[in-house]
């Protein structure tokens, strides 16, 4: 009689138990990884949003990050100064703009002051026709004041680097006691900044300085009488004291 051929055993089968915590190693291992490249490049707000979703992941239990030592990007040290000093530096410069575009409501004198911020600091414009007399560098007696407003707006702390320019339209000057738009220009300017300076003992002189471009630095058209009215103006910059990038102006 021929044999039976026997039966294999089909229950037979290999043991995969191990893959369930080789997978969660390797799981483990990519979480880490992630977090050590995290922790250099996000901030903390972000971090935190990741260790949530993390602990969700790993059963919704306690997060493994909830007492992170990660340091705020946002106070990055460039250079030895953080990158958020600029943002507060910007913060403090806007809160000085509102006080200064407050004089200007209360004073009505939005048709001859301005301010805005600019890339070096608060820039305030002054039109000439309201603190000069034409082809004159001295203020007129009856806006002695405004120097006088100003000196105090300008009173901070810290202090900052504040820069007096003079400008004027292309009309030649050729007087006894201007032969060119340059001098003019620098004579208003010195002669603004002395007021404001003698205005104000609290303010420290040093951090001053007076500039004239004359008819070189337009920012309206020459050739009306509107456009030349724009460009007779006294501007007055409060510099920043921290550059986008974190460093101090003064570093430059």
């Amino acid at each position: 009689m021929a044999k039976k051929a026997k039966r294999k055993n089909h229950d037979d089968h290999v043991d995969e138990s191990w893959l369930l915590p080789y997978s969660d190693l390797l799981t483990l291992l990519l979480a880490l990884f992630i977090v050590l490249f995290a922790s250099s490049t996000v901030d903390q707000e972000k971090l935190e949003q990741m260790s949530a979703v993390f602990s969700e992941i790993f059963d919704g239990g306690y997060s493994f990050m909830e007492h992170s030592s990660v340091v705020e990007s946002s106070n990055t040290v460039t250079d030895g100064v953080s990158v958020s000093a600029y943002i507060q530096d910007q913060q403090e410069l806007q809160a000085i703009q509102e006080r200064v575009d407050n004089f200007i409501a209360v004073n009505e004198l939005e048709s001859t002051f301005a301010t805005k911020m600019t890339d070096e600091g608060l820039l305030i414009t002054i039109r000439d026709s309201i603190l000069f007399d034409p082809g004159k560098a001295d203020v007129k007696q009856d806006y002695v004041d405004i120097a006088d407003e100003l000196s105090k707006l300008l009173q901070m702390d810290p202090a900052r680097y504040i820069v007096v320019t003079g400008h004027t339209d292309n009309v030649p000057q050729n007087t006894e006691e201007f032969k060119s738009n340059w001098e003019l220009s620098v004579m208003r300017a010195v002669n603004l900044m002395k007021l404001i300076i003698d205005h104000n003992p609290e303010l420290d002189p040093k951090y001053f300085s007076a500039k004239g471009y004359g008819e070189y630095s337009p920012i309206a058209s020459n050739e009306t009488e509107e456009g030349r009215a724009k460009n007779r103006r006294v501007e007055v910059l409060i510099q920043q004291l921290v550059q986008e990038d974190g460093t101090k102006v003064n570093e430059q």
